[in-house]
């Protein structure tokens, strides 16, 4: 190529913040030379790059937005070990149309059952469709807002977690709120009605929830509205780790 042109070439796509053609221009013009490639193809080859490029980028920044605490992708969930689970649900949430729909996904069980894997899996499964995402205990987003109302942010951190496609609650339940941290988790929980989906992991039965909320007539109030349309698993089974523990210690016996 003509020097001068190849140096317009490249400050043009640079211009464009083509960054991934730029980087691959060269790779793909000795490509297109070595093969006899039509302009066509070489024009295609080229701007596929980009687009294959600038995708796996939007995959990591929403995988890391989403704050997962561990990656457990849906492939590394032992489905042999959960044999009450309904896997053809599982399958069916990792379409991610429920979020499409505005639904939502509730797991109920003791711990080690495997609900936190569950539900970090389904919320891979959204980012990889391009959803926005959040993970976060129940523990954690209350926190959040207490800090935020004290700190007169309340209003933007609200309209935060208002915007996301998929907000993840992990371990409701295992430590009680509140009024106040009730009362705000009430607030981001009904904007979401109807509007945006949750996933929420939970050690508790419907029946224990006041545990959690303090108020009887808050905690029903909320659950008509998360329960509506909500796709319930019971995880009934064993817990994981008490099986692995417990296979260890009979090998070490």
């Amino acid at each position: 190529m003509n020097p001068g042109v190849d140096i317009r070439i490249k400050q043009n796509l640079k211009d464009l913040k083509l960054a991934a053609m730029l980087r691959e221009l060269s790779s793909h013009l000795r490509d297109a030379r070595e093969n006899q490639q039509s302009h066509e193809e070489f024009l295609l080859n080229l701007t596929e790059t980009e687009v294959r490029i600038r995708a796996e980028n939007s995959l990591k920044r929403r995988i890391k937005e989403s704050k997962f605490p561990l990656m457990k992708p849906m492939e590394t969930f032992d489905f042999e070990k959960a044999p009450d689970l309904d896997a053809s649900l599982v399958k069916t949430l990792s379409t991610c149309e429920f979020i499409e729909k505005k639904q939502n996904a509730i797991f109920l069980g003791r711990s080690g059952t495997g609900k936190t894997h569950l539900a970090t899996a389904l919320g891979i499964e959204a980012c990889r469709k391009g959803y926005k995402t959040r993970f976060v205990t129940g523990c954690g987003i209350v926190n959040d807002l207490v800090e935020a109302r004290d700190d007169k942010c309340l209003k933007r951190v609200l309209s935060r977690y208002a915007r996301y496609d998929l907000l993840i609650l992990d371990e409701l339940g295992y430590v009680p709120f509140t009024v106040e941290g009730s009362q705000l988790l009430f607030q981001v929980l009904t904007e979401r009605h109807e509007k945006k989906s949750i996933i929420i992991t939970t050690n508790l039965g419907f029946a224990d929830w006041t545990q959690i909320f303090g108020d009887p007539n808050l905690t029903s109030a909320l659950l008509d509205r998360i329960t509506h349309r909500a796709h319930i698993i019971q995880c009934v089974w064993d817990s994981f780790r008490l099986k692995d523990s417990l296979s260890l210690k009979g090998k070490m016996g």
